[in-house]
């Protein structure tokens, strides 16, 4: 491909991935290329300007595609820049929910070198191997369900555990695609090794098995770790959940819906709750109820046709009980709700009167953080806006483990 032409594509992913194309039918177009350039900003960066340097010292220079990789360099500086700002929006976020010194309740308090850009890790993104992290694979939760009922364990690999906190991952792929291996490591792999034990879980997914089998399942495999997660060294009354996309859904739901018997069949009696949900870039309106026309459309285009089964006109019901929105009461756990602000697959506003509607009912913390400049997915890989949520993550979970730990002591003395 010739210097311009490669230019030409360059600034116009680049232009995508400051703004992407809005509209409904426009996003799946525009979502991936937007997401590849954006987390990896500064790998396409070092790229464009080699490639300009090389270009200007040849014989036949074009002024034309000279420019337009300045202006892409330009462009990609600013999309690093607005990786590195995620570091104080998430402190923010946790300030202004938890108070300015939540981080007297952390054991260790975070130092400069923890919260700096670890740029040598960020140089192969794709590599995920974590060798200090044990990992044991495809743990039978439901031996009726194949692949799909399975689940893994991660722990530290040279540390014996023994009532440590636990963290269940649910993955994304919109209800129909994904599973467990593919979301969440850089977070699993992160608290491992602060002494955490993260379960990761498959579900049965649509059109082949329909809602609400995926909900079932993510229950199923809470009251999994409820009975067994002892065994790996995890504490069964302490469980985080958390989850991206169609998994920050499930995760989200599940968290609001302790009570919904009708989700556990076949194991109706068992604690299916958790203390704390962090849901990533999920949906919470199933039934269109905010009024979010993008939110409409994908009720009645993708989860009314591909996940329920049904039209929104024939079972209003079932969307709006596989709605979080509309399961928040004041019984609701603490929740971190993250969102990238240029998402195209979840609209933000979706995001925004979640944590509105939180705020105004449920009596536990409720922090938020809209991240600038990020699309769905923005943790799936080792990038600069994942590591800072990633540490985001820890702080929050670490200071609400830290409650937990400091009830429990108080109730004990009681």
């Amino acid at each position: 491909m010739a210097f311009l032409r490669r230019q030409v594509v360059t600034a116009a992913l680049t232009a995508n991935a400051v703004r992407p194309l809005p509209g409904y039918r426009t996003s799946l177009a525009t979502f991936f290329p937007s997401w590849l350039v954006g987390e990896l900003a500064p790998h396409v960066l070092a790229v464009t300007v080699a490639d300009a340097a090389a270009h200007a010292t040849g014989r036949r220079r074009d002024t034309r595609g000279l420019a337009l990789a300045a202006a892409s360099s330009l462009g990609l500086a600013f999309l690093v820049a607005q990786s590195r700002r995620v570091r104080e929006v998430a402190e923010e976020s946790l300030v202004e929910a938890l108070g300015a010194d939540y981080a007297d309740d952390l054991e260790d308090r975070p130092t400069p070198a923890d919260l700096a850009v670890p740029w040598r890790r960020l140089a192969y993104p794709f590599r995920m191997r974590e060798p200090r992290v044990h990992v044991e694979r495809d743990i039978v939760y439901d031996d009726a369900l194949g692949r799909r009922g399975m689940l893994d364990v991660y722990r530290p690999a040279d540390t014996p555990l023994e009532g440590a906190p636990v963290l269940l991952q649910v993955h994304g792929g919109g209800w129909t695609i994904g599973r467990k291996d593919q979301q969440g490591i850089p977070l699993m792999h992160h608290l491992a090794l602060k002494g955490w034990v993260c379960v990761a879980v498959n579900y049965r997914l649509a059109p082949r098995d329909r809602w609400p089998a995926q909900i079932e399942d993510v229950k199923k495999s809470i009251a999994w770790v409820r009975e067994h997660i002892g065994a790996y060294g995890g504490d069964p009354g302490y469980i985080a959940i958390t989850g991206g996309s169609a998994g920050g859904h499930l995760a989200a739901l599940a968290a609001l819906t302790p009570h919904r018997r009708e989700w556990q069949p076949g194991f109706e009696d068992a604690d299916t709750s958790v203390q704390v949900a962090v849901p990533h870039y999920g949906i919470y309106d199933v039934a269109g109820s905010t009024g979010v026309r993008a939110t409409e459309l994908m009720r009645d285009h993708f989860l009314g046709p591909r996940v329920l089964g049904r039209r929104w006109e024939e079972d209003p019901e079932a969307f709006e009980d596989a709605s979080p929105i509309l399961q928040i009461t004041d019984e609701a756990p603490d929740m971190f709700v993250l969102h990238g602000r240029h998402d195209s697959l979840a609209p933000v506003e979706q995001a925004r009167l979640f944590v509105e509607r939180l705020r105004r009912t449920s009596r536990r913390s409720v922090v938020y953080a809209e991240l600038p400049g990020a699309q769905h997915a923005f943790d799936v890989f080792p990038s600069i806006r994942s590591q800072h949520v990633v540490r985001a993550i820890d702080r929050y979970l670490h200071w609400h483990w830290h409650q937990h730990r400091a009830r429990a002591r108080t109730g004990a003395r009681a």
